[in-house]
C-alpha cells in the first residue's frame, strides 16, 4: 500500500505562536517535570525527526525524570534560516547546509565557533544527491549531461530558498567543471541549458518531491538521496534511482540558538538533543530513512542501501559555502545571470511544456522559469 508523505509546512509552530497560544519567549524550565523545545529543520527531514524525537524523549525522560516535547518546523533551509533570523523561536536549527546556520550566526543568535560544538563539523548525518526517474527511465537518463537534452523536463527546488536545491546545482557545477576542465564560460553555458530544462522551481525539496511524484511533472528530479530512497519505498513500481557519475558530500548543519535557549532556560535540552544524534541509536534511525550516519562503523552496515564507492566532491572544492555563496546564489551571481539570460521564447516555451505535461498530452522541450 502507497503511504502519504509527510507534506506541506509544519503549521503548528506559527499557528501557535501567531495565537500566543505558545509561551515561546518566557523561561522553559518551571516546570521541572516537562519541557518543550522547538527544532527548525528542512524539509526532507520530517519522517526522520518523527522517529528521532520519540527515541529522545524517553531518553531525556531516563535521564533526568523531565519529560520532553518537540516541536517541528519545516521549510525550504534558506527561508527557514531566514525565519529564525527574524524571530521565529528555534532552540535549535537542523538545516541542510552550513551557509544557512551561518546566516543565523551573522544575525545575533548563535555563538561563533558552532560548527565545533559537535563532531564531523556538527553534522551528525550526511547526504548526497541522484537522480529520481519514472520506472523504467524512459528517457534514458544516465548522468548531468542527460538533463540539457530537448524534450527532458527537470524538477528541482529554487536555490533562493531551498538549500537541497543549493546541493543540487552545486552537484552539477561539480561535473561541468570536470567536464569542461574548469572552462568557466562553458560550465556557466551547461548549468544555463540544464536550468532552460526545469519545469518548476519549488520553493523546497518536499515540495519538489510533490512536484514529481503526486503531480506528476517531469522526466527526472534532482534530490537528496534520502529523498529519492523514500519515493522508491512508498512507489516501487512507479520510480528508480540513478546515480549519476560525479556527486557531492551533502552535509546537513546543526547548532544550538543561543540567544534563544539562553532566553527560555532550554540549554542543557537543547544541547543534548542534537548530542543524541550521534548516538548509535539515532545513527541507525538516520540510516533507516536513508540518511548516510556520520559514524562510518554504522555506515557500513549500509552498505546495501548506499552506493559507498560514489563519486564524491567536497564544498570545500568550490572554496566553501560563503564563496559559492556569493559566486552562484548571491543577488547577480552565476544564478541570477543564467536566470534573466533566459529569452522570452524560453520562457514562453517553459510554459507550453508545464501545460502540456500537465494535461498528460505530450511531451517537449521545457525552459527555465
Amino acid at each position: 500500500m502507497k503511504r502519504k508523505r509527510i507534506a506541506g509546512v509544519c503549521i503548528t509552530l506559527a499557528a501557535v505562536v501567531l495565537a500566543g497560544t505558545f509561551a515561546v519567549s518566557g523561561n522553559n524550565t518551571k516546570d521541572k517535570n516537562h519541557v518543550e523545545i522547538i527544532n527548525v529543520s528542512y524539509d526532507p527531514t520530517r519522517e526522520f525527526y518523527e522517529a528521532y524525537n520519540k527515541i529522545f524523549s524517553k531518553y531525556w525522560k531516563e535521564k533526568t525524570g523531565q519529560s520532553v516535547d518537540v516541536i517541528q518546523s519545516h521549510g525550504g533551509s534558506g527561508k527557514q534560516a531566514l525565519e529564525i533570523s527574524n524571530g521565529l523561536p528555534a532552540d535549535v536549527a537542523t538545516l541542510a547546509l552550513e551557509y544557512d546556520i551561518d546566516a543565523i550566526r551573522n544575525a545575533g543568535l548563535i555563538d561563533k565557533g558552532w560548527i565545533d560544538e559537535y563532531p564531523d563539523d556538527s553534522a551528525p548525518y550526511t547526504s548526497t544527491i541522484v537522480f529520481l526517474v519514472r520506472k523504467g527511465n524512459p528517457k534514458n537518463i544516465q548522468d548531468w549531461d542527460d538533463l540539457t537534452k530537448d524534450g527532458v523536463g527537470v524538477i528541482t527546488p529554487n536555490p533562493k530558498t531551498s538549500g537541497g536545491a543549493r546541493w543540487n546545482y552545486m552537484a552539477a557545477w561539480a561535473y561541468a567543471n570536470e567536464k569542461y576542465n574548469g572552462n568557466e564560460t562553458e560550465m556557466k553555458a551547461f548549468i544555463k541549458k540544464l536550468y532552460k530544462n526545469v519545469l518548476v522551481l519549488d520553493s523546497g525539496a518536499r515540495g519538489a518531491t510533490t512536484s514529481f511524484v503526486e503531480n506528476g511533472q517531469g522526466d527526472v528530479l534532482i534530490a537528496w538521496e534520502n529523498e529519492a530512497y523514500l519515493s522508491v519505498k512508498d512507489y516501487p513500481d512507479d520510480y528508480e534511482i540513478v546515480t549519476p557519475s560525479i556527486s557531492i558530500l551533502a552535509q546537513p548543519s546543526v547548532a544550538v540558538v543561543d540567544k534563544v535557549v539562553d532566553k527560555r532556560g532550554t540549554r542543557d535540552v537543547a544541547e543534548e538533543y542534537l548530542n543524541y544524534l550521534y548516538s548509535d541509536e539515532a545513527q541507525r534511525i538516520a540510516g533507516d530513512n536513508y540518511y548516510r550516519p556520520s559514524n562510518q562503523d554504522i555506515l557500513k552496515e549500509y552498505f546495501d542501501v548506499f552506493d559507498l564507492n560514489i563519486n564524491l566532491v567536497t564544498i570545500d572544492d568550490f572554496g566553501g559555502w560563503k564563496k559559492a555563496q556569493e559566486t552562484h546564489f548571491s543577488d547577480g551571481g552565476i544564478f541570477d545571470q543564467i536566470y534573466e539570460g533566459q529569452t522570452a521564447e524560453d520562457i514562453v516555451g517553459r510554459n507550453n511544456t508545464k501545460k502540456l505535461q500537465n494535461s498528460g498530452k505530450t511531451e517537449s522541450a521545457a525552459s527555465f522559469m
